[in-house]
């Protein structure tokens, strides 16, 4: 491709990625004023009287510099007559005025805090709860740290609008129309003469409108960026330091940190050039005023109180401006940040829950469990297929293990049945009901989940076993414990089930965590419970006492239970084994172990392992 014709293309190129900005800024700006309208719909009376408030106040304001002229050219009167009756009514009115627009200035204020103050905190609910109600597949992918710096970075900076600048930019556009009209009437031709410092002013206030969307914009995303890097370093500290990553961590930091450095400079560099422009075109109309006033003052076409009330009046003019231009990074910072958490708020939930929720049949009989279907499902993640057409039944209260390979699909069937997923094609039935169609308080009910991670909360030992049933009393908590024999090692500890388990449950080993999570789960009665690697994590001694808990726990429930270490898998009714998300092998561990199949090869293997 010839010279011309490359540069043409990337002519069209340029084009055609600005318009799509364009469009893409358009759309989020949109999205963000519809998020803002929405917040702050519920308080339309507050806000119309702040901006009542803010309107007298304005008023007052503007009376006070004609007051001052009025005052001026009743002085040689004054001089001849010495009644000071009309100058005292000029002070007293001047008095008043200042006192109105003190109380409407307090009032508005006061009022704009609240308004802030309400918007935050439900904007803040709102985040949080829609965080949670977004799937696992969101959370995979959107990082710990950008959700941080939702939750905290944008809304800070939405807190600091509120509180630093609506009141500024409310009162600074009322500012310039009311005062702009005074002037107007004050005197048409001085007023004329301020108008053709407009033109300027109304390019310099686009061009930085304009550069400052982008930069702070930039100053936002590059933030989050900086926040995601702290928190997975520290998040993942134990193996910063055992594979001496600090040197890398601190290049990629220290990278992201002076990005994010440029971007405020930039910011900052806009300002300094706004902000003294703003000021020189003011002060240049101000000295215009004075040299065409004066001369109309000397040849006795105007009164000096009339140009004195003018000059006031113009500084009150360009101050708006000023002020805007101080606070403009403050605006452009909070609609960045109303873009993203916008952004996030219109995410939809992939697991959502039905508009008509269907009921579960009444069980059939005195067992716990109820059956499970697997019918025709198929599922992947992008785009590798994970469980290509799997069909696969599980009776009421029958305990199924399900072993492979790593990848071949186990971990996906037990997310589905919890649906944290919900299946591409085919349908997961509990009981013959599509689990799509169970609100989520019922399926959780129904189905629980537990992961090799065994999390716990920060609180007493207590706390935790009561998250399986809300509300229980505390014969209830230490009935469950004593069933899957945790009771004996709660009593022990220091303070027994009042001990404070700390952060994630570090105070206590991994088998203890593993128990106190049964204890939860034995206390929530599932129908239906799903371990995914739940031992995985334990040393021996641990896990021989946990097995013990799991066939208590176990009993009468349908299970389905996701090990690599076949022990566990021993204690099971049937035995599945995937292959690349197909069922290859059925039967129970004992009658799988005398086929030349595939289970008996990794049985063979795990205990060669134990050798």
């Amino acid at each position: 491709m010839t010279a011309p014709a490359t540069e043409a293309w990337r002519g069209i190129a340029a084009e055609l990625e600005d318009e799509i900005t364009g469009k893409l800024g358009t759309l989020l700006r949109r999205r963000s004023r519809a998020l803002l309208a929405d917040l702050i719909g519920p308080y339309r009376r507050l806000v119309v009287t702040i901006f009542l408030l803010i309107v007298a106040s304005q008023l007052a304001a503007l009376a006070g510099p004609w007051l001052i002229g009025v005052g001026i050219d009743k002085i040689p009167a004054l001089e001849h007559s010495h009644d000071a009756a009309p100058m005292t009514v000029v002070i007293v009115a001047f008095a008043v005025s200042v006192l109105v627009q003190a109380a409407t200035t307090r009032a508005y204020i006061a009022g704009i805090g609240r308004l802030g103050g309400r918007v935050v905190l439900e904007l803040r609910r709102r985040l949080f709860a829609h965080f949670q109600a977004l799937p696992v597949a969101f959370h995979e992918q959107y990082t710990s740290g950008r959700v941080i710096s939702r939750q905290v970075s944008d809304i800070d900076s939405i807190v600091d609008m509120f509180d630093e600048g609506l009141a500024s930019l409310v009162s600074a556009v009322l500012s310039l129309l009311l005062i702009g009209g005074g002037m107007l009437l004050l005197d048409w031709q001085l007023a004329l003469v301020v108008l053709a410092g407009v033109p300027p002013l109304a390019f310099l206030s686009a061009w930085f409108r304009r550069e400052s969307a982008v930069a702070y914009r930039r100053t936002r995303t590059t933030i989050a960026q900086v926040i995601v890097q702290f928190v997975e370093t520290f998040g993942g500290i134990s193996a910063v330091q055992a594979f001496r990553r600090e040197r890398r961590n601190e290049e990629i930091f220290g990278g992201l940190n002076q990005d994010y450095a440029k971007a405020t400079l930039w910011s900052q560099r806009l300002l300094a050039i706004f902000f003294p422009s703003v000021t020189l075109v003011g002060g240049l109309a101000i000295g215009v005023v004075l040299l065409y006033g004066g001369f109309r003052v000397i040849d006795h076409q105007m009164l000096v109180g009339v140009l004195v009330s003018f000059l006031l009046y113009l500084q009150r003019f360009f101050d708006p401006l000023i002020d805007l231009s101080q606070f403009y990074s403050t605006f452009q910072s909070a609609g960045a940040a109303l873009e993203k958490i916008s952004g996030v708020l219109d995410e939809p939930p992939t697991v959502a829950e039905p508009e008509f929720p269907a009921a579960l049949p009444a069980a059939l009989t005195d067992e716990l469990g109820r059956q499970v279907r697997f019918e025709a499902v198929r599922f992947g993640y992008r785009a590798a297929t994970v469980l290509p057409d799997l069909t696969l039944t599980i009776p009421a209260g029958q305990t199924v293990a399900l072993v492979g390979t790593t990848g071949a699909g186990k971990t996906t069937i037990a997310r589905l049945l919890a649906r944290l997923y919900d299946p591409l094609a085919g349908r997961v039935l509990l009981d013959g009901v599509d689990v799509r169609q169970l609100d989520d308080r019922t399926l959780r009910r129904e189905v629980v989940l537990i992961t090799q991670e065994n999390f716990l909360f920060t609180g007493s030992i207590a706390d935790n076993i009561e998250l399986g049933k809300p509300g229980a009393s505390r014969a209830e908590i230490e009935a469950a414990a004593a069933a899957i024999g945790a009771h004996a090692f709660i009593s022990a500890l220091p303070g027994g089930y009042d001990a404070e388990v700390g952060k994630g449950g570090g105070r206590l080993s991994a088998g203890q965590r593993q128990l106190i999570s049964f204890a939860r789960v034995f206390l929530a009665a599932p129908a239906v419970l799903v371990l995914d690697e739940a031992t995985s994590l334990l040393d021996i001694p641990s896990e021989r006492l946990v097995q013990n808990a799991l066939r208590t726990i176990l009993t009468g429930r349908t299970a389905l239970i996701i090990a690599h270490r076949l022990s566990t898998v021993a204690i099971a009714d049937r035995v599945l084994v995937l292959e690349h998300g197909r069922i290859v092998e059925d039967g129970s561990p004992a009658e799988l172990l005398t086929t030349a199949g595939e289970y008996a090869a990794l049985h063979a293997g795990w205990q060669e392992s134990l050798a």
